[in-house]
């Protein structure tokens, strides 16, 4: 397709509404449906293994991710019923000790850790050794 585009000299075409919004979109799916939703990545027990950061613009915005919790927890809810899920059952996630907010901003740790995560990303686990 690009070399075709190259021939043809449509080259600027392609990648102006072809490659950037792509680019584009694949970043913000990345981030919003996959990276903040599911961040730090230390937890497997179903209660913490995601996060709710509530929000009625980015409900709006990024379709009910935010309260991306309640799809792991019970994943026949429908996306748009997210958020009343959530502010049914937030009293049962405050006792669960389940994550409510972004978790970006909390401390310097996580804000680097976070911009650590989107420009680099490479973590190694090292096992722990047998006590």
């Amino acid at each position: 397709m690009v070399y075709t585009a190259i021939k043809c000299d449509h080259l600027g075409y392609v990648l102006n509404f072809w490659f950037s919004p792509a680019l584009v979109v694949g970043l913000a799916l990345g981030l919003f449906f996959d990276y903040l939703p599911h961040r730090p990545f230390h937890e497997r027990d179903r209660w913490k293994n995601a996060r709710v950061y509530p929000s009625p613009i980015l409900n709006i915005l990024i379709l009910g991710q935010n309260y991306h919790l309640i799809h792991h927890l019970w994943p026949s809810i429908p996306w748009y019923n997210y958020k009343p899920a959530y502010e049914a059952v937030k009293p049962l996630l405050d006792a669960k000790g389940s994550p409510q907010s972004l978790g970006i901003l909390e401390g310097k740790k996580d804000f680097w850790s976070f911009i650590y995560d989107i420009f680099l990303g490479i973590r190694l686990h090292h096992k722990k050794a047998a006590d």
